[in-house]
């Protein structure tokens, strides 16, 4: 069965993240998986970050440390040279979980009609530490559109089919990149949920996210408002919110979101390969 698996290409974008970046390359190498296709696209780091990701050369398809336009140019031209039929990425301070490239193909073989799916994920600290479970209600578009993008973005992966279809990621979105190819997904298939952890996310003050809230807002208001007439209706928006909230505070209940704990089969290998200390000691 391990020949047949659909080849994976997995993209990580980094700029100046050396703290993080040979964590999260072990993370995906570590997998083992058989039909890996790892492109890592870095911005012209000044740190150490380009001589840790030459370390692992040998087990890259495509690497390439060159001044970029920022995080969506980084991605759009890791996917250019991407060669798998299933395809995700991976930022360069979150993590995979052991096992996760596995399960990703072999649902994708065993469901040849699935374009696009997500698993659950693992909230971390900067270093390393379990903060608390992601676990997640399947999709709904009304509530990924008029709520907040729940999808936890290194556990999404879909077929390259589907990313060409949609015209893959645009560049006008410097923050929620994510979301709006997840609505552009939406918009053409029906986007799976497999209840399994599949990535750790770091959650620190410097953040890229965290620390660009107010624009970030204002990109997520262009997906959510695009297309929409009613929308523009002073009224409207404030009801769909509230009704999406309800469905989304009902559904994840039924999933066992918000009683969800971190496994405990994960901690020892998080303290083992998520701390950046321990890892640059290696």
């Amino acid at each position: 069965m391990t020949s047949t698996l659909p080849v994976i290409s997995l993209v990580t974008c980094s700029y100046q993240q050396e703290r993080f970046i040979d964590a999260t390359m072990r993370s995906v190498l570590d997998q083992n998986y058989s039909s890996l296709d790892y492109i890592v696209v870095d911005g012209g780091s000044q740190d150490e970050s380009a001589n840790i990701i030459a370390k692992y050369s040998s087990s890259l398809s495509y690497w390439v440390s060159e001044k970029d336009a920022g995080q969506t140019d980084a991605l759009k031209k890791g996917f250019a040279n991407a060669q798998g039929e299933i395809q995700g990425w991976l930022c360069s301070d979150d993590l995979l979980l052991p096992g996760a490239l596995q399960a990703v193909g072999e649902f994708f073989l065993n469901n040849p009609d699935v374009d696009a799916l997500y698993g659950d994920a693992l909230w971390i600290d900067a270093d390393g530490k379990p903060l608390r479970a992601k676990r997640e209600m399947n999709f709904n578009q009304f509530v990924f559109l008029h709520d907040h993008n729940y999808i936890p973005q290194p556990s999404m992966f879909w077929r390259k089919r589907l990313y060409e279809e949609v015209g893959g990621l645009d560049d006008s979105f410097n923050l929620a990149m994510d979301s709006d190819l997840w609505a552009r997904f939406s918009e053409k298939t029906e986007i799976a949920h497999i209840p399994q952890y599949l990535s750790c996310m770091r959650f620190y003050p410097e953040q890229k996210t965290r620390s660009m809230k107010p624009a970030g807002r204002l990109e997520d208001l262009k997906i959510r408002t695009r297309g929409s007439r009613l929308a523009h209706i002073g009224f409207v928006r404030p009801m769909q919110y509230v009704l999406a909230r309800v469905i989304r505070a009902v559904s994840k209940a039924l999933a066992g979101g918000y009683g969800a704990s971190v496994p405990e089969r994960f901690l020892p290998w998080l303290d083992a390969h998520a701390t950046p200390a321990k890892n640059n000691e290696r």
